[in-house]
């Protein structure tokens, strides 16, 4: 140290230790002077210091109201030397009944709303302690607690309230501290004392007995928490998360309609930001089906009214606003509160299960009650020393008067009866605690006092009467403290029974309900299933829509647009799923990518939809050219793939259920090569491969054998020059092949005309083509139940029913299904079940 800088008393410090220690303390002064409740009263110093000031002004329960400031202003004065904000916002919370499940204070005005409404300035609200209040801080003044010096050591303050009943547990607590922080949920008060009782009877009782009684948090807004498992952890850990729904009910009205009503919402929820988020997903559209979102809430309770649109499932509506918005809220419970430590009861903060909680509570309440009963033993006692003293002077008034007569002044008087002796049979009768046997009895100076200041109106028959019974019942009462004191357990059972006089006054009904099993959302749950119609452009574009929009129309129908193309693009493959079954696609470079049904946007009837590059993660010049519906990934299914160039391969589904977001290698393609089509079998199926100039093969599947994923395939048929493969189906027993061809000529040719052969030959006749009907488009498997897509190169789609089609042979041209127009071909068709729909008289007469 310099000589400078020791004549300026200027300490050197190490910068880096000076940083630590100082952070240090700071930290200790927010954790144990802000920020965490101890574990007894479940207090942080502000409330209690509001509550005490509340308590010194006389603000009970039974007191009127009295301005807010004035009490904001004394806390500040007297015990809590910090913003005045600060002070009236802890003051507002502890009159909340959406924030605290029993309130503290009472407040007269407003004092904010679950909807976030700021309180009115302290100047305009009233508050006084709540009737539950007064139990925080019954019998302070007898010793129960300590005391300790105010900030300017001007007066005296308790370090912790006698608190009768829980707090900690009853009505939480949260704060951030530094390096920490706590949020311990309330709970329902007659829970807690119930478990609290059980404890006290069996000491050794495990977690799951104390659950019996302490189901979970409740909170005061109500809601459903969904599961137990995060109960348990906070319970057995003291951390622990939970999710919390809103009670909604689905209510179906007269009209036909539905709403959805909101009773109750998560605890700490600002309602009306809640509202505002539900509307914002109606207007963003990323929740359709709501119509009107109104907030009915009043003085008789809460409602939200959300009305659903008659044709949506007001379930899936319910699910998606569990999910985007805090209608559905998690709530981590960590329970950290400050413990007293050591002999000096020095504070420290601690990670608490619910049984340390509890024992924590049990010990403090047996010593609030073990001070307080040695209190009032004491002043019974003296009081009945006074007593015998008392009936002595009675006993012996003349005496008593001479001797203060004779005396100079009253510390000559006190003196002098502290000198002179009573015979103790003249006082035997009430049964003096000392146990003296001598027979003469000397008042000491707390006794000689009382009489020099007894009035001379006590001297009467009666008033010596009641020095009597007075005497008598102190002796009871000293009985019963001494009782009390004797063992631990008595001391407990007036623990015990003052719980349960709390209990009595202010017990409530749960309000929060407890779902026994978690129902967790799973994404599927927030998407109505629902069959649609799935179609590929040529150019890529994809879409999805009800299967219901498309009309059932009479062979040689016009069809109804199902989409708009850009010029020269066209629809090439059309399907029906369920939108919750998983949509694999096939490119033409083998590999094989997933969507879920509702992944693929859902358009207009006209609309061109999303190009499939926005949706999967193709490679450049990369082209779907099919897709394919499953339920499930299965061991006992297979894939049959067909190539352009009459290559077949089977894998089994199981193969590619781990299909990565940039896609899986599910065939390798010779070159020139592309996929056409991919079939989902059972293993025993029959094959039918057509091929665009009208032949077709059928053999069973079990000649290819199951490959590998990267495997080529084998040869499934033996093409002409300039053919190529149109389509694969399933040859069942009893079916029919439906043939198209690219004119609109379609027949019903019967399985059975078609002969099992052994794979690779050059196949038999499928459908007997001339220049009127051209080529072969596309082939399906089809039972008179079933309805057929047909879909052209400029985006119009028929469905019409399959019995209406023609049933002829294999060398057969057809009947014409559909009319198409000059420069317009067939490119597709897809079975799909049957709808029954009356045509209207318009189709008929087409």
């Amino acid at each position: 140290m310099s000589q400078e800088y020791e004549q300026q008393k200027i300490l050197q410090v190490d910068l880096e230790k000076e940083m630590r220690k100082s952070y240090i303390d700071y930290a200790m002064s927010v954790i144990v002077g802000r920020a965490l409740p101890d574990v007894r009263d479940g207090l942080k110093p502000v409330h209690r210091r509001i509550l005490y000031a509340m308590y010194e002004d006389g603000l009970t329960s039974d007191k009127p109201y009295r301005k807010s400031a004035t009490t904001v202003g004394n806390v500040l004065g007297r015990y809590h030397p910090h913003g005045d904000a600060s002070v009236y916002d802890a003051l507002v919370r502890l009159a909340q009944p959406f924030s605290l499940h029993y309130p503290l204070i009472d407040g007269h005005g407003n004092f904010g709303s679950v909807d976030g409404d700021p309180p009115a300035a302290y100047r305009y609200t009233e508050a006084r302690m709540a009737r539950i209040a007064n139990h925080m801080l019954a019998d302070i003044k007898k010793n129960t607690v300590d005391f300790g010096p105010n900030f300017d050591e001007e007066r005296q303050e308790p370090l912790v309230l006698p608190s009768r009943f829980p707090n900690l547990l009853v009505n939480g607590s949260s704060g951030i501290a530094v390096g920490m922080a706590t949020n311990i949920p309330p709970h329902n008060l007659t829970e807690v004392i119930d478990g609290i009782c059980y404890v006290i009877d069996h000491p050794e009782a495990e977690l799951d007995e104390i659950c019996q009684f302490i189901k979970g948090p409740d909170f005061p807004t109500g809601g459903v928490i969904m599961g137990r498992s995060g109960i348990r952890a906070a319970y057995a850990t003291g951390r622990g998360k939970i999710k919390v729904r809103a009670k909604a009910e689905i209510v179906e009205l007269a009209n036909g309609r539905s709403q959805i009503q909101i009773t109750e919402i998560p605890y700490m929820v600002n309602k009306a930001r809640l509202v505002e988020a539900m509307a914002n997903l109606v207007k963003d559209k990323r929740v359709d089906g709501i119509t009107n979102i109104q907030d009915h809430s009043s003085r008789e309770g809460m409602q939200i009214v959300v009305d659903i649109r008659r044709d949506a499932n007001a379930q899936v509506i319910l699910n998606q606003l569990f999910t985007y918005t805090q209608l559905e809220d998690t709530i981590s419970m960590i329970h950290i509160a400050l413990v007293p430590t050591g002999a000096a009861g020095k504070l420290q903060p601690r990670v608490l299960t619910l049984r340390q909680i509890i024992d924590q509570y049990v010990a403090f309440q047996k010593d609030v009650v073990e001070r307080r009963t040695r209190f009032d033993l004491k002043k019974a006692q003296d009081r009945a020393h006074i007593l015998e003293g008392l009936k002595v002077a009675t006993d012996n008034i003349d005496r008593i008067i001479q001797i203060i007569r004779a005396s100079k002044n009253e510390a000559e008087a006190k003196e002098n009866l502290m000198a002179e002796p009573f015979w103790i049979d003249q006082i035997a009768l009430l049964g003096i605690v000392d146990g003296s046997e001598h027979f003469e009895f000397h008042l000491d100076e707390p006794q000689a006092q009382a009489i020099v200041d007894m009035r001379l109106g006590r001297l009467s028959g009666l008033e010596q009467e009641k020095i009597n019974d007075e005497y008598k019942e102190l002796e009871g009462r000293i009985a019963s403290f001494e009782e009390v004191l004797s063992c631990d357990a008595n001391i407990l059972a007036v623990v015990k029974d003052e719980l349960q006089e709390i209990k009595q006054k202010y017990g409530d009904e749960r309000h929060t309900e407890i779902a026994n099993v978690a129902d967790e959302i799973d994404i599927e749950d927030l998407i109505e299933q629902q069959d649609c119609a799935y179609t590929l452009t040529h150019f890529g574009y994809i879409k999805r829509q009800p299967t219901s929009v498309y009309r059932a129309q009479r062979r040689g129908g016009r069809g109804v647009s199902a989409m708009s193309t850009r010029e020269e693009d066209f629809a090439k493959d059309i399907f029906t799923a369920s939108t919750h079954d998983t949509i694999l696609f096939f490119s033409d470079r083998g590999k094989v990518y997933k969507l879920k049904g509702y992944q693929i946007p859902e358009t207009g009837r006209s609309a061109k939809g999303m190009n499939i590059v926005n949706l999967l993660e193709l490679e450049n010049d990369e082209k779907i050219t099919a897709m394919f519906p499953i339920k499930e990934f299965a061991d006992d299914k297979f894939l049959f793939f067909v190539t352009r160039q009459g290559v077949a391969k089977r894998v089994v589904l199981s193969d590619l259920q781990n299909i990565r977001r940039a896609g899986l290698r599910a065939l390798n393609l010779n070159e020139d090569d592309a996929l056409v089509d991919v079939r989902l079998t059972d293993g025993e199926q029959n094959i039918l491969i057509a091929t665009h100039e009208g032949r077709a093969i059928c053999f069973d599947e079990t000649e290819v054998r199951a490959m590998g994923r990267t495997a080529t395939g084998v040869r499934g048929i033996r093409l002409n020059e300039g053919d190529y493969v149109v389509g694969a189906a399933r040859a069942r027993k009893g079916a029919y092949v439906l043939s198209i061809t690219e004119n609109g000529y379609g027949k019903r040719t019967p399985v059975e005309d078609f002969t099992i052969h052994h794979r690779g030959g050059g196949g038999m006749t499928l459908h007997n083509l001339t220049a009127k009907t051209g080529l072969v488009a596309g082939i399906a498997v089809v039972d008179n139940e079933n309805d057929v897509m047909i879909i052209t190169d400029d985006g119009v789609i028929i469905r019409t029913g399959c019995e209406e089609i023609r049933e002829c042979g294999r060398g057969s041209q057809g009947v014409i299904v559909m009319r198409t127009g000059e420069d317009v071909k067939v490119i597709s068709i897809a079975r799909t079940d049957k709808e029954e729909e009356e045509a209207s008289e318009e189709e008929t007469q087409a």
